[in-house]
């Protein structure tokens, strides 16, 4: 690609991101009235800790990360690296005039002469970028678990740090489950157990009040329509109308909370038990014994381990049975393989857009017109990497999809296991199918010979440094559509003119984690790869990092409202993706200073991966434990700072109720109400 398509790309993008971020006006009544990006700015992290959890300062976390480690490359990439690649030694040769026409090559490592002294530069920005990414990896591990430390002890009392689920839960006949789980934690936990609540088949249930749910948001829209209006819209020549519609949804909520009512009172009464139960105990240790000691002598029944919150509990899939989830686990993994097969012959089309003799050779009857300069450098320049942002957008609900059907009972579960797909899936089919699908050498048998990898992709790896730079400068308008909710507003639009299908704007959306941390986790991947093979990608990773911090401060503010708090979670994920980018680094890095006669170069590289690996290996002994469980000392100082709290009493009370399915609550008159100002359950 030479320089005035990139160029193109940037203006279409920069004034999209312009107009995008001018245009923003908080649509909910609680936004500030000051502009936003000052009020981003001042938002303290205790701040986004009380807005939105300490998921939510994570994120943000990943963000200043960011853009401390591109920074600094962008100094030194920027700052030493391209001129020494613009240079080369070739420098009398160069028509300045004519720069525009030139190809970002120019400012690449491939433009350095095979064996020029100068490459040492390269490899000394190798081991300075790696150990500042290091450097601040360790610092925010141990921040990030310090935080999660605290997050925890100045909590208050919460029902998941008392509580786990038990399952695979042993019955014979005549004996119920809850008797079952009763007689068992009375005699091998009878100092610490306090109750249980058993998990019932519900789905049948949950239909109905689904179908209930959808009736109240159809007749509050259309009172509301009433309300506006003043009078009910009138018939089409006496004929077609909706004057009775009210009438009919009325009706029919009532018949269907009929309904739920007597399946709720058939399912309490003909025991449709799962052999799964959410058992409570009197202290955070008591419930830690619980889950980390193995509670019988065959490993398959009364498997334990932690419970969500009770508002994030997924019910739906506690009716699946270990093979089943066994099974479930085995079929996504199929169909995440063969999803990244398609996407690969997607990747490829896309890069055929970037070559424009591949194009005309695929479309010669539009020859004529891709021979003008503007429509050519839209297409190789800007075209290729839209689409990928595109059909990109529908992967994180497939992969939602994927391990929903696993049989998390979380959604926070759901979205940790969704992040990790999605994680795997952006690599293999966002980077590497691009990079081996777009070259001569896109094949998979660059992964054949272990030996060659290292010189194959220091050479398909440069050869789409255009692509990617164009994907990255893309992304500022995708980014800046977050700003202004760009698809939920024209949903909203829609909805307006239609009248009756309003959307229902009394439940703020909640942050989608599981997409968003991969996508940013990408440029970081991109910005580290690229680094000394084409510098030049550096101050748009940054700029996309810059506008990401801003953007999504305001969102966490004003926007989003957390469904779930992990405690911190997600970081783990994001250390060992940043890992992953520092080892793929140092595998090119050894690549092309072999390919530019420098072996020496590439020798002294080799031990810079294992020393990356073997730091990896450090911070996951050092912090991973804290993130996956807390230890004795916390547990027993918690419990022995609230023994003695009046309060404490009226918390282990609610704790018995307080993982009820929610589909066995009792339901409310939604239909004596005017609008549906209170939820269907009560």
């Amino acid at each position: 690609m030479i320089l005035s398509a990139l160029a193109t790309s940037v203006g279409i993008n920069l004034g999209l991101t312009v107009l995008l971020a001018a245009a923003y006006s908080p649509r909910r009544p609680y936004a500030p009235p000051e502009p936003w990006l000052p009020a981003a700015w001042r938002r303290t992290e205790a701040d986004v800790h009380a807005a939105a959890g300490l998921d939510g300062v994570v994120f943000l976390r990943i963000f200043v990360f960011s853009i401390r480690v591109f920074a600094a490359a962008a100094v030194v990439g920027v700052g030493v690296l391209m001129p020494v690649n613009f240079m080369g030694n070739q420098l009398r040769q160069i028509d300045f005039s004519d720069l525009p026409n030139k190809s970002v090559d120019l400012f690449s490592v491939s433009n350095v002469q095979d064996g020029s002294n100068k490459l040492w530069l390269h490899f000394s920005a190798v081991y300075i970028i790696t150990g500042i990414t290091c450097y601040l990896l360790y610092y925010e591990y141990k921040y990030i678990s310090g935080k999660r430390l605290e997050y925890f002890m100045t909590s208050k009392p919460l029902p998941q740090h008392f509580t786990v689920l038990v399952r695979a839960i042993p019955v014979t006949n005549g004996v119920s489950v809850s008797d079952a789980v009763d007689k068992f934690f009375k005699e091998y936990h009878s100092s610490t157990y306090l109750s249980h609540t058993v998990v019932h088949q519900t789905g049948k249930l949950r239909r109905l009040l689904n179908d209930a749910e959808n009736i109240c948001t159809k007749l509050a829209n259309l009172k509301s329509v009433r309300r506006t209006s003043g009078d009910p819209p009138g018939k089409f020549l006496g004929i077609f109308g909706r004057n009775d519609l009210v009438g009919k949804y009325q009706k029919r909520l009532e018949d269907l909370e009929e309904n739920v009512r007597m399946e709720q009172s058939d399912t309490t009464r003909s025991r449709q038990e799962v052999p799964a139960a959410f058992v409570s105990f009197r202290s955070r240790y008591g419930a830690a014994n619980a889950i980390y000691i193995r509670q019988s002598d065959k490993p398959t029944e009364w498997q334990t381990e932690h419970a969500p919150d009770p508002h994030d509990v997924y019910w739906p899939f506690f009716s699946t049975s270990f093979m089943d989830r066994w099974i479930s686990k085995f079929v996504v993994s199929v169909a995440s393989i063969l999803l990244i097969l398609v996407f690969l012959l997607v990747s490829a089309f896309v890069q055929g857009l970037t070559y424009m003799e591949q194009l005309e050779t695929w479309l010669p009857f539009l020859k004529n017109i891709l021979e003008i300069a503007v429509v050519s450098q839209l297409v190789t320049g800007y075209l290729p990497s839209v689409i990928l942002h595109f059909l990109s957008s529908y992967v994180p609900s497939i992969m939602k999809l994927f391990s929903t059907m696993q049989g998390f009972i979380s959604v926070s579960g759901i979205e940790r296991s969704a992040c990790n797909k999605m994680l795997r899936f952006t690599i293999w089919s966002v980077f590497f199918a691009n990079v081996l699908t777009g070259s001569v050498l896109g094949q998979l048998e660059i992964f054949l010979d272990p030996k060659e990898i290292p010189k194959r992709l220091a050479v398909v790896v440069p050869a789409q440094a255009s692509f990617f730079i164009t994907y990255v400068v893309t992304s500022w308008t995708s980014i800046a559509s977050e700003l202004t909710q760009t698809a939920a507003l024209l949903f909203h639009l829609w909805g307006s003119c239609a009248k009756c299908c309003k959307r229902d704007e009394s439940k703020p959306p909640s942050m989608h984690y599981h997409s968003e941390i991969p996508r940013v986790l990408l440029f970081g991947l991109l910005g580290l790869t690229y680094f000394i093979v084409s510098p030049l990608i550096l101050p748009f990773v940054l700029v996309y990092f810059c506008l990401g911090y801003f953007i999504y401060r305001n969102q966490l503010f004003n926007v989003y409202s957390p469904k779930y708090d992990t405690g911190g979670r997600f970081w783990p994920i994001v250390h060992g993706g940043t890992i992953f980018s520092l080892v793929l680094m140092h595998v090119i890095a050894i690549g092309v200073f072999g390919l530019k006669k420098l072996p020496l170069a590439s020798s002294l590289l080799v031990p810079l991966p294992v020393l990356t690996l073997l730091f990896n290996e450090y911070c996951r002994n050092r912090f991973l434990p804290i993130f996956e469980a807390y230890s004795t000392e916390s547990l027993i100082k918690k419990d022995r700072e609230e023994e003695s709290k009046p309060e404490m009493a009226e918390f282990f009370r609610n704790l018995v109720n307080a993982y009820c399915d929610p589909a066995m609550k009792p339901i409310q008159h939604s239909s004596n109400s005017d609008d549906r100002t209170t939820p269907l359950l009560s």
